[in-house]
């Protein structure tokens, strides 16, 4: 792999660009305050625009690192920002695939968050498409893997019409430890 961090990408309606502590009132009244929409993510919706800030702030110091991966979704025509969509690595997910991650190596994770409002209008797929990618053919990656709370039906949408395969079942936590049975699936570069 030839890691290359958040490279801003661009698709049919969406800039996906590195976020700043700027974006912090955007993302707090678009998304990251509404329990709806935190509802399947690790973390909790946010009480203030200052907890936002704050995230922001600690992801604007890792752009520097190759192998930090975080975007802001904005929509290219009105520049209102929808959500974020990430790559991380997934050690905890190290196990119970059907595949030889021997070969493969360790899992790299993709994981997003949408506006509500912006729901239901693809936006999320031709996000998570572009980011899969530039992935595969930009930092050369063999595979990549996703997981979703069984209840989300809506992001296993979204990871099947980006190609991604179900794979098996698994216990995901919350960052404040609550345990949350999830659905894996994988996307092996050679399949696409």
């Amino acid at each position: 792999m030839k890691h290359c961090g958040t490279q801003e990408l661009e698709t049919g309606r969406l800039l996906l660009r590195r976020l700043t502590v700027d974006d912090s009132e955007m993302m707090f009244n678009n998304w990251a305050s509404d329990p709806e929409v935190t509802r399947y993510l690790r973390w909790n919706a946010h009480r203030s625009w200052a907890e936002t800030a704050e995230m922001l702030n600690e992801w604007e110091k890792h752009y520097g690192d190759p192998t930090f991966y975080q975007w802001g979704v904005e929509n290219k025509r009105s520049g209102v920002l929808m959500g974020t969509i990430s790559l991380f690595p997934a050690p905890e997910l190290k196990t119970g695939w059907h595949l030889n991650t021997e070969i493969l190596g360790s899992a790299w994770e993709a994981g997003y968050a949408l506006g509500r409002k912006w729901w239901n209008n693809g936006y999320m797929t031709e996000a998570l498409c572009a980011v899969r990618d530039y992935w595969f053919n930009t930092v050369d990656a063999p595979w990549l893997v996703a997981i979703h709370a069984n209840e989300n039906v809506a992001s296993s949408a979204v990871l099947q019409k980006a190609g991604f395969v179900y794979d098996h079942d698994v216990i995901d936590h919350k960052f404040d430890g609550t345990a949350v049975p999830c659905r894996a699936y994988h996307l092996v570069k050679e399949d696409l």
